[in-house]
C-alpha cells in the first residue's frame, strides 16, 4: 500500500512539475513602446481623456518566432507599463492626479490596461498597476489603440512627452 502511495505521489509531483516546465516553454513576451502626449492647455481637476496612441502589431510574425499561431494563442495579459517621461528633461509626475491607460479595437471596444490613482512626488517614472484583463483579442489583431485618461493635479506650462512600456505576457500551444 505504502509503494502504491508513494508511486502516486511521485506521479502527481512529475506532472504538474511537467505541466509548469511546459507552460513556461510556451509563454513569452511581447514589448511595445508608444509615446503619450500631454499638452500645455489641458484642464486641471477633470478626468480627461488625451490623444489616442494607434499601435500596428506585428503579432503574427511575433508568434511565428516563438513557434506558434493566433490560434493557439490562449492567454494574454499586461504584465508590466512603465511611464517615463522623456520631455522635458528633469520634468517629474508631480502634476498629476491619476492615470488610466486602456487598450481598444473597432470590433471589441475598450479595456482598462492599468491605472494608478496615487501617483508619488518627484518621480519621472511610473510603474501601473496591471489589471490582469485578459487581451488575446487585442494582441491577436492587426492593430489597436491605446488611451489615456487622466486627472492633473496642477497646470503644466510646456507639452510632456510620456514614453510607455508595456510588456504583455503571452501563452501558446506549440505549432
Amino acid at each position: 500500500m505504502k509503494k502504491a502511495l508513494f508511486v502516486l505521489m511521485a506521479f502527481v509531483v512529475f506532472f504538474g512539475t511537467a505541466c509548469e516546465k511546459l507552460d513556461e516553454l510556451l509563454t513569452f513576451y511581447i514589448n511595445e513602446d508608444e509615446t503619450i502626449k500631454i499638452e500645455s492647455n489641458f484642464p486641471i481637476g477633470a478626468v480627461v481623456p488625451l490623444t489616442p496612441v494607434a499601435v500596428t502589431t506585428n503579432s503574427q510574425e511575433t508568434f511565428k518566432n516563438n513557434n506558434t499561431r493566433a490560434e493557439l494563442v490562449k492567454d494574454v495579459t499586461l504584465n508590466k507599463l512603465t511611464l517615463t517621461i522623456s520631455d522635458p528633461q528633469g520634468q517629474n509626475f508631480n502634476f498629476l492626479k491619476n492615470i488610466e491607460i486602456y487598450i481598444s479595437n473597432s470590433e471589441n471596444g475598450d479595456t482598462r490596461l492599468a491605472y494608478l490613482d496615487e501617483i508619488p512626488q518627484n518621480v519621472s517614472s511610473l510603474t501601473l498597476k496591471s489589471t490582469n484583463a485578459q487581451l488575446d483579442k487585442y494582441i491577436k489583431s492587426d492593430s489597436y489603440t491605446i488611451k489615456t485618461k487622466a486627472t492633473l493635479a496642477k497646470p503644466i506650462s510646456q507639452d510632456i512627452s510620456i514614453r510607455a512600456d508595456m510588456r504583455f505576457k503571452v501563452t501558446a500551444d506549440p505549432i
